[in-house]
């Protein structure tokens, strides 16, 4: 046996092991998300059956109808974009202080970051209902003579939620790409006569825009999904593409439009995220950060 067909018996074996290796992997990939996503969009070209349901067919009414649920995708859309902002313009302070300037109370902090976690999703959004309702924050504002305002049932009731929830996301990976932060380079911007505001644009957020763009991800994405927190703190009020699906398949049973409705929404999802790498690619950003 020549070097060159052993050479070629042994990457034959380590193919072999790597394919044995990936099966388990690979099987659950597919069972857990290629087949649902082919159920989804066989579904989407069906018909809905007299009693509710999937009738066999092959149209495209369904993909023509979804207009009418425009408004729940301006919802979703200009709310995901906004709590992703706002998540960002809180989360980046507060990484960077635990970063920076917690000292000995980062490990306590950061505990208290994820303390909310061990809660139920569910029981701390009913929490706001109560903060947020007549009795909470108005009751009070309305005590010190500044008006009766109404937040519950609101836009603002439901972006203070998705803050509230998503933003250990947002921090955690600001937290990590603030930590590994080489700080010579802010002392030698220091030494060239940068100040802080200066130092902070040209090199602290430049270098830090991998964290911003991983934690971007992780709160836009979920927030897309999201079902839970408009129903309860939007009060029916504020429709997200979440709540219509949950009436498109449970309530009128509407298999077929629910499907095209969830095919569009993993479309846009998958749009925002690579308009979000095209972005990062091209300001240089690094593609990978850990936030473990």
């Amino acid at each position: 046996m020549t070097g060159r067909e052993a050479g070629a018996g042994r990457r034959g074996r380590s193919r072999a092991v790597t394919a044995l290796l990936l099966a388990p992997t690979s099987a659950w990939y597919l069972l857990l998300l290629v087949v649902p996503l082919l159920l989804l969009l066989v579904f989407s070209f069906g018909a809905r059956a007299p009693e509710g349901g999937y009738a066999p067919a092959l149209l495209l009414d369904n993909y023509l109808a979804l207009p009418t649920r425009a408004t729940a995708f301006v919802n979703t859309l200009w709310l995901a974009a906004g709590g992703t902002v706002l998540c960002l313009l809180v989360g980046y302070p507060l990484a960077y202080y635990l970063a920076t300037r917690a000292g000995s109370k980062r490990t306590l902090l950061l505990v208290l970051v994820v303390v909310p976690f061990w809660t139920s999703f569910l029981i701390r959004t009913y929490a706001w209902i109560t903060i947020l309702g007549n009795t909470g924050i108005p009751a009070i504002l309305d005590s010190l003579g500044l008006g009766r305002v109404v937040l519950i049932n609101t836009p603002a009731a439901v972006l203070i939620g998705i803050v509230y929830n998503y933003l250990p996301l947002m921090v955690f990976p600001l937290y990590i790409s603030l930590e590994r932060l080489d700080k010579r380079l802010l002392e030698a911007s220091k030494d060239l006569g940068a100040g802080r505001l200066a130092t902070f644009r040209q090199v602290t957020l430049p270098l830090t825009s991998a964290g911003l763009l991983s934690g971007a991800i992780l709160v836009f994405i979920p927030i897309m999904g999201e079902y839970v927190i408009p129903a309860l703190l939007g009060g029916g009020k504020v429709f997200f593409v979440g709540n219509a699906l949950v009436d498109l398949f449970l309530q009128s049973r509407n298999w077929p439009l629910g499907s095209a409705l969830a095919i569009v929404l993993i479309l846009v999802i998958l749009t925002a995220v690579t308009f979000y790498l095209r972005v990062g690619s091209r300001a240089g950003i690094q593609r990978e950060v850990s936030i473990l």
